[in-house]
């Protein structure tokens, strides 16, 4: 049994085997774009894991093997100097899992290759918050508790548990950390709310690091090819100065908007763009990709196509249809009943009247009226008695089973590439992340908004396109409707035969039936 892959463009093996990160890391490299070096742990050495309670026969020798071929083709040693490899080790099932299972970076950064990092780098200070980096990121993989460093400190986090001076050593522990990581309960949870099948198993990628923490021409982020929540032609996302993509997707970090690259780096901008364009075409679907950039540098490191809110979806399926990247019969297969029932998009009703508490960004549309729960766990309790809306600083793996239970989601910091937003838009819920002056309280039950005290169990509303957060219910509009929608709708009629008035997703079903 081969239980490693290069992650190379001649590599053949499927998303099944690959998993969806590693699968898509092949296309980027297939396209001519950069990614660091690095190869794949099959799904099937998680599978034999999961089975048999250790690492199968014969792995130990392919991954010794697959580090010697990742030293030779960056010209640097794993976990030693003078010019120190640091490696990232993370998850990648075939069906996206945003943030579910266990991620490692720095991995490598013994005692030996930080002083190395200083002495190359001529920066202790960045070497030293790398390894400490790790060590956080090490010991949270390994105790399978995701907040580990918000619970007791960053320090404490780091200290929390004896971490070997060996990169061999911590490469092992870590790919097995990743490896139970597939059976944690918010896993668990999430393929249960999503259906998918509990044997997949993992993959599990490992590449040579790139520090978007480096210096001040250093950074990371996640940008779509189109807006998320409108379909627009726009490039969209997050990108975040000086940090690392956990640093993105946890929502922890104040990010900025993605346009503000072209100021800072105009040329990571102008191939960023490019890129987007490349996959697209690929894909022949909007995409989004997370990238790091190490002092002017661009790297990828993930791409995944689809994955749009209603509208969006359905803007996007006929603008790609008129570009000529798929034909009508292939947007409308695209588009589902759930699709259709987000594109009429409500919006919250505004004018006189409205007690609006906040406003932040819309991270997916919707509007959605609860109450306010300011844990998961009181929002799971008090989905009983009808809807809540979930308000925290940010979400993690943690809250699935409290964000499964609300109508809706605020969060206090984050973007929309948060995991409160990702997580949003794969359950169709109304989302605002980033809402100005927001704090939560969970010790006294309580949100606030400058000096006003939003007590738990207050009525709120919240509109996902907007991102506003009003008191009450004040009630939504005439939802939005474009042409695109419209047109969709007119090609079903087509392919069905029928233009009789009849709701939007019997329309559809008629066309599926005949596609």
């Amino acid at each position: 049994m081969r239980w490693i892959h290069p992650l190379a463009p001649g590599a053949r093996e499927s998303a099944d085997v690959l998993g969806g990160k590693g699968h898509g890391l092949v296309v980027l490299r297939r396209l001519g774009l950069p990614v660091p070096a690095g190869f794949v742990i099959g799904a099937p050495a998680c599978r034999a894991f999961l089975r048999d309670g250790r690492l199968p026969e014969g792995f130990d020798a392919d991954l010794s093997a697959a580090v010697r071929r990742l030293e030779a083709a960056t010209g640097r040693r794993f976990g030693a100097g003078p010019r120190p490899l640091a490696v990232s080790v993370r998850s990648g099932a075939a069906v996206s899992m945003p943030g579910m299972m266990s991620t490692v970076l720095d991995l490598g950064l013994t005692t030996e290759a930080t002083a190395a990092l200083a002495a190359e780098t001529g920066d202790p200070v960045f070497a030293d918050e790398t390894r400490r980096r790790f060590l956080m990121s090490f010991a949270t993989a390994t105790n399978g508790i995701p907040d580990l460093a918000d619970a007791v400190g960053a320090d404490a986090a780091a200290a929390a548990m004896a971490v070997p001076d060996d990169a061999m050593s911590l490469l092992r522990a870590a790919v097995r950390a990743v490896f139970s990581s597939w059976n944690n309960p918010r896993a668990v949870t999430y393929r249960e709310l999503h259906g998918v099948p509990h044997d997949l198993g993992t993959a599990v990628i490992v590449q040579a690091m790139v520090f978007g923490n480096r210096d001040g021409r250093s950074g990371t982020g996640v940008a779509f090819s189109r807006d998320p929540n409108t379909g627009g032609r726009t490039p969209f996302g997050d990108v975040l100065f000086g940090g690392q993509g956990e640093d993105v997707v946890s929502g922890r970090s104040s990010t900025r908007p993605l346009s503000e690259l072209a100021d800072r780096e105009p040329a990571v901008w102008e191939r960023l763009v490019a890129a987007l364009h490349r996959v697209e075409r690929h894909y022949r679907d909007a995409c989004h990709v997370e990238f790091t950039f190490e002092t002017g540098d661009l790297w990828f490191l993930q791409v995944r196509p689809g994955g749009l809110a209603g509208r969006a979806a359905v803007r996007v399926a006929v603008d790609l249809a008129d570009e000529g990247l798929i034909d009508r019969r292939t947007a409308l297969r695209r588009i589902s009943p759930r699709h259709l029932r987000g594109a009429r998009t409500p919006r919250i009703r505004t004018g006189l009247g409205i007690d609006l508490l906040t406003r932040g960004r819309g991270a997916c549309p919707g509007v959605a009226t609860g109450r306010v729960a300011v844990t998961a766990d009181r929002a799971v309790r008090m989905a009983a008695e009808g809807p809540v809306i979930l308000v925290r600083p940010v979400t993690s793996p943690l809250d699935m089973h409290g964000l499964a239970a609300a109508s809706g989601v605020v969060t206090s910091r984050g973007g929309p590439a948060s995991h409160a937003a990702v997580v949003a838009r794969a359950m169709g819920k109304a989302a605002v992340v980033d809402a100005a002056g927001l704090t939560v309280d969970a010790g006294a039950g309580c949100a606030r908004v400058g000096d006003r005290v939003v007590p738990e169990g207050t009525l709120i509303t919240i509109d996902g396109t907007g991102g506003e957060v009003a008191a009450g219910d004040p009630g939504v509009g005439a939802a939005l409707v474009d042409e695109h929608l419209h047109r969709l709708l007119d090609w079903a009629d087509e392919v069905s035969g029928d233009r009789s008035a009849r709701p939007d997703d019997e329309r559809l079903s008629a066309a599926h039936a005949r596609l």
